[in-house]
């Protein structure tokens, strides 16, 4: 009975036991649950509506490609259409480190070394080169690769090598026209000439195409597509005949004479357009070894040089125009040297002991034109040298040009006055000499040069009376007279009625004048009915002869002819009425 009470007793405190069910833990637990669903639900909403950008950005940046497809530049050609620079399409080689260790990195030594071989490289410097830049996953190699050579760097099938399109620029004419057309670098962008003056015009808008990709590298979608838009085409007022014969010459003379450097320009003068402009020595644009600094600066525009007699017509221009003289006033030469203050101002020619202004330009007497000089305010020479544009930019707008430098001050010596009315004192670029003569060409009418083809001549400003400009020209008709003793008659050209004026000017330096000269020649011709206006300058001519009429004059004749010839102008020679303003 006590055991039976006993078990009894241990069965109801076995059914009185304490519940496993604890509720407030159950509570925790539901509510952290809970909460953690709750904040997966705003982590997603958070994602999904208020910031979806950042997500996709990444998943974008694991698998969209963007691939530039690179636009032609636009070609540049002459007034007849032929084409002074031209893009081709090359390829660029490039390599991803990372991909060429992932694959056991430059095992294949032997192709390695073919690879160098072929892009001109050091074997042991590409090597290196490549172990350098382990980490990086890109890296050029080599730049504007023709198709032949990327086409054996393709069959090599290196790991990590590629090829991407690219385009370089191409000079059909070489160095005939290097220094106007300039050069563009590495990355199709002009750096010299036309090429950098109007690289905006140039230069296209490339296109892209934008991929998905899968970690594979495969294209699983086309995203968009912009189409690449080329660059425009620039046609030059500049005929590549006239400009192949002009270097021709130049390129001759100065190994010939010798000379330095020499420069030649030719315009239209019913225009304004450029016809030629070359300098010698030039370089091939085609050649990156050959753009030395001296050979590529364009001197017809950048160099600035005293201009000596060839200013002579203009001062004439001034006296006849202020009516201290006309074509027929007879000036009193005393002699081979005139006393000015201290100083003295001679002739190179002798003269007669009365002479008129036409006879002065004709034997370029020094003498003559400081009597001219100190006859008139040096207000009005200036303001006729200024009118003319000898302190202004030619209007070809070229990156590079220069101005020249004109005087300023308030008080001029009668020796300063003497020496500014035949070229001294102030300096000049042989595009703003010839900028002058074209508007004496053009019977004192001024209108901007333009080295683009025009399409509608440009209006010019009358700024010298036509009758005494075409009085003026007579005059200097009569420098190619051989017969009447003027200085540049070797600038004549048979057939045609030529009007030039030769000079000579001494190379300033610190303190004064150097030993060396520079030769002009300018000029026009037709006289009867003016077409072309030509400037050369030799710089440092370094035989006996120095002077603009042994010098440039031959070359002029030489350039002038052919353009003439070129152009199809007509003779006017046999039509000339002798001059009247003589030589006496």
């Amino acid at each position: 009975m006590a055991l039976f009470k006993s078990a009894k007793t241990k069965n109801q405190r076995r059914q009185k036991a304490p519940s496993a069910f604890i509720p407030w833990r159950f509570g925790v637990i539901c509510g952290c649950i809970f909460l953690a669903l709750v904040g997966l639900i705003g982590r997603a909403a958070y994602i999904q509506v208020l910031e979806p950008g950042r997500l996709i950005q990444e998943g974008d940046l694991r698998s969209l490609r963007v691939k530039a497809m690179p636009s032609a530049r636009g070609i540049i050609s002459d007034r007849n259409g032929e084409q002074l620079a031209v893009s081709v399409p090359v390829q660029a080689v490039w390599a991803d480190p990372v991909q060429i260790y992932k694959n056991g990195g430059m095992q294949q030594v032997e192709r390695w070394h073919a690879l160098a071989d072929v892009l001109g490289l050091n074997r042991q410097e590409l090597l290196a080169r490549v172990e350098k830049n382990k980490k990086r996953r890109f890296v050029y190699l080599a730049r504007q690769v023709s198709p032949a050579m990327a086409d054996y760097v393709s069959k090599l099938k290196l790991p990590g090598i590629g090829l991407k399109d690219e385009s370089r620029r191409f000079y059909p004419s070489g160095e005939v026209s290097a220094h106007l057309i300039g050069v563009t670098g590495i990355d199709g962008h002009g750096l010299e000439g036309v090429e950098r003056t109007y690289d905006g015009w140039l230069t296209g808008e490339p296109g892209r195409r934008t991929v998905r990709k899968d970690r594979y590298g495969r294209v699983v979608e086309n995203i968009s597509l912009q189409k690449r838009e080329p660059g425009k085409p620039l046609e030059l007022s500049i005929d590549q005949r006239i400009q192949a014969v002009a270097y021709r010459a130049m390129k001759e003379a100065i190994v010939n004479l010798p000379a330095t450097s020499a420069s030649l320009v030719l315009v239209d003068v019913n225009t304004g357009e450029i016809l030629a402009m070359v300098n010698a020595p030039s370089f091939n644009p085609n050649n990156r070894n050959d753009r030395q600094s001296y050979k590529m600066r364009n001197r017809v525009i950048t160099d600035s040089f005293e201009p000596g007699s060839t200013v002579k017509p203009f001062g004439v221009l001034e006296a006849m125009e202020s009516g201290i003289v006309d074509e027929n006033t007879l000036i009193k030469i005393p002699g081979r040297r005139l006393r000015v203050g201290s100083n003295y101002v001679s002739d190179v020619s002798r003269i007669e002991k009365e002479a008129t202004v036409g006879r002065i330009l004709q034997k370029s007497s020094n003498i003559g034109m400081t009597k001219l000089s100190l006859a008139m305010p040096i207000e009005d020479l200036i303001e006729m040298y200024q009118r003319v544009g000898f302190d202004e930019p030619s209007g070809i707008n070229l990156v590079g040009e220069a101005v020249g430098l004109f005087p300023n001050r308030r008080r001029w010596s009668d020796i300063e006055r003497a020496t500014f009315a035949y070229g001294y004192g102030l300096s000049v670029t042989p595009i703003q000499l010839v900028h002058v003569y074209a508007t004496l060409g053009a019977k004192g009418l001024k209108r901007p040069l333009s080295i683009l083809k025009t399409e509608k001549v440009v209006p010019g400003k009358q700024v010298i009376d036509p009758k005494l400009v075409e009085k003026v020209l007579t005059m200097i008709e009569s420098v190619t007279d051989k017969a009447g003793g003027g200085g540049g008659w070797r600038a004549g050209v048979p057939g045609y009625r030529v009007g030039v004026k030769t000079g000579t000017a001494k190379k300033a330096i610190a303190g004064g004048y150097g030993d060396d000269y520079i030769a002009y020649t300018a000029g026009i011709a037709p006289v009867s009915k003016p077409r072309l206006a030509m400037v050369v300058m030799v710089n440092e001519p370094k035989g006996e002869q120095y002077y603009g009429g042994a010098i440039a004059a031959p070359i002029f004749a030489e350039v002038m002819q052919n353009a003439l010839q070129i152009l199809n102008v007509p003779p006017d020679a046999d039509t000339i009425d002798k001059m009247n303003i003589v030589n006496k």
